[in-house]
């Protein structure tokens, strides 16, 4: 039984959140509750990555937490949700072409 109970809760699809978009968060950057939209305003892409103005963060465009955004807006997840924390879980940048 306990076999069974693991297989089930392991294969059992992570919830996220969505996007104000509708589309969802992926699971590896959040909790549910650890993501939200960016204004474009605070982040500025410079020559060594995203650069978030209010906390001032560094996130370089090879890294890993690094993700394409299914919108045209930003979005990050910090712990708690909350947009002071200085250190980003993940960052979702659109795809704004060369």
């Amino acid at each position: 039984m306990r076999t069974l109970l693991f297989v089930l809760l392991a294969t059992a699809p992570a919830a996220a959140h969505e996007a104000p978009s509708g589309w969802a968060y992926g699971s590896e950057c959040c909790s549910t509750m650890d993501c939200f939209e960016e204004q474009d305003k605070n982040v500025e892409t410079a020559s060594n990555g995203f650069h978030i103005k209010n906390t001032g963060e560094v996130i370089p465009y090879a890294d890993k937490r690094v993700k394409m955004s299914k919108d045209a807006k930003y979005h990050r997840c910090t712990r708690l949700g909350d947009p002071k924390m200085p250190r980003s879980i993940c960052i979702y940048v659109p795809n704004r072409g060369s």
